[in-house]
């Protein structure tokens, strides 16, 4: 689990409940703000087709799940700490929350679509305010922090770039390792803002400002989660909330839905995949007639209409489509799939899209990587070299001089 999946918003927006939904977890939840005033770290699972399916075979898994066929691979999600107007100032639990935002690779923002919250979090009547205000006071505050870091020995720093032309992008990069931004995250935010690099020196506060905006929408992906969209106004302020931001992904999602199926899936109560559209009840004589109408409406209203409850369809999107990652699954014997001990299909790993065999073996350990032979495709039973770039859902087998 080297990447994390930051679960952002205001106080009381409903972050911990789609934490605890995710994770199965008991962190505190509360309707007033500032229940999480430290991040809640969880892990969740993302599903991926499991690769048994191909060779049709019965696999055990070790460091993930698999249920008929499906793969519930871990992933690390930080609750992060509710953010109030003037964060960046270090008001509320400002300072705690962007250092917490530092360690996320992708960001999911948990917005109110049913828009019964104020901006500080405090209960509201439904629909009087605007969750679209919720989106853009998120964006500002990350910018103006983001900006802050960015302006502090600017001139220092442009000045070094016009008088000995030393590279922004080095400069740069070693100002902000600290928030996980990479020089690859830092040219595409140069090109994408259509700054020159070189005349930075004559950038004006507002360019300054469009960069640093630029640069953590790059570098921390935002997917914006519509929660308790089965409330009133809600289905309308999510289509209002696809047409006011165009270029973000808006998800549809139920946080107490989902606690509620993996609540009676864990009493065996119901039969529920994580994502799936639908549950099969088990034990109907463990019910009372008020929790399977609510079940009907649950199916009707949630599962049918929006394919699900969201929680995972979101956290899927973000790992596969925001971050690229693929799925690999390392075995010791290609022809029966299996580790040291026999197991088949032990582990599976995710990894970014365009990672080679020799990369790959890194992964599992440095020892692997630095006395790496060859790999050998489990599928094809073919040798593939170091530079080879695996594809989603490989099944190989490293040969190395260890």
């Amino acid at each position: 689990m080297g990447f994390s999946v930051g679960i952002v918003g205001k106080p009381s927006c409903g972050k911990t409940s789609f934490t605890n939904a995710a994770c199965m977890t008991n962190f505190k939840e509360g309707s007033y703000p500032f229940t999480t005033i430290k991040a809640n770290v969880g892990v969740t699972h993302v599903r991926t087709p499991c690769a048994c399916g191909d060779f049709d075979i019965e696999d055990n898994p070790q460091n993930s799940v698999c249920i008929e066929r499906v793969r519930l691979v871990p992933i690390k999600l930080i609750d992060v700490a509710g953010l109030v107007p003037g964060a960046h100032k270090g008001r509320g639990m400002g300072n705690q929350f962007l250092d917490d935002l530092r360690q996320a690779d992708v960001l999911i923002h948990i917005v109110d679509a049913s828009g019964a919250l104020d901006a500080e979090g405090q209960e509201v009547s439904a629909g009087s305010h605007d969750p679209i205000d919720d989106v853009r006071f998120l964006e500002d505050e990350i910018t103006e922090w983001v900006l802050a870091i960015i302006q502090k020995d600017w001139r220092r720093m442009t000045g070094r770039v016009r008088v000995e032309g030393a590279k922004l992008d080095e400069i740069l990069l070693e100002k902000l390792s600290g928030l996980m931004v990479s020089r690859k995250h830092i040219l595409k935010a140069l090109r994408e803002s259509e700054l020159k690099a070189e005349a930075a020196d004559k950038w004006t506060e507002e360019e300054l400002r469009s960069f640093a905006s630029t640069l953590w929408h790059v570098a921390k992906p935002l997917i914006i989660a519509a929660n308790k969209i089965d409330r009133p106004n809600a289905e309308e302020n999510y289509e209002r909330l696809k047409e006011a931001f165009p270029d973000l992904l808006v998800v549809p999602v139920s946080a107490l839905a989902e606690k509620v199926l993996k609540d009676l899936e864990r009493k065996s109560v119901i039969k529920y995949i994580p994502g799936d559209d639908d549950f099969e009840i088990l034990k109907g004589d463990d019910l009372k007639d008020a929790e399977v109408e609510q079940l009907k409406k649950l199916r009707e209203h949630i599962l049918k209409k929006y394919g699900g409850t969201g929680v995972q369809n979101i956290l899927n999107r973000a790992v596969f489509e925001f971050l690229n990652m693929i799925t690999i699954y390392p075995v010791q014997d290609s022809n029966s799939l299996t580790d040291g001990d026999g197991n088949v299909l032990p582990d599976v790993y995710l990894v970014p899209e365009g990672t080679t065999a020799k990369e790959f073996a890194g992964h599992i350990h440095t020892d692997l990587m630095e006395s790496f032979i060859h790999a050998i495709d489990a599928r094809t039973k073919m040798r593939i070299s170091d530079k080879h770039v695996l594809k989603d859902r490989d099944v190989i087998c490293i040969v190395s001089a260890k």
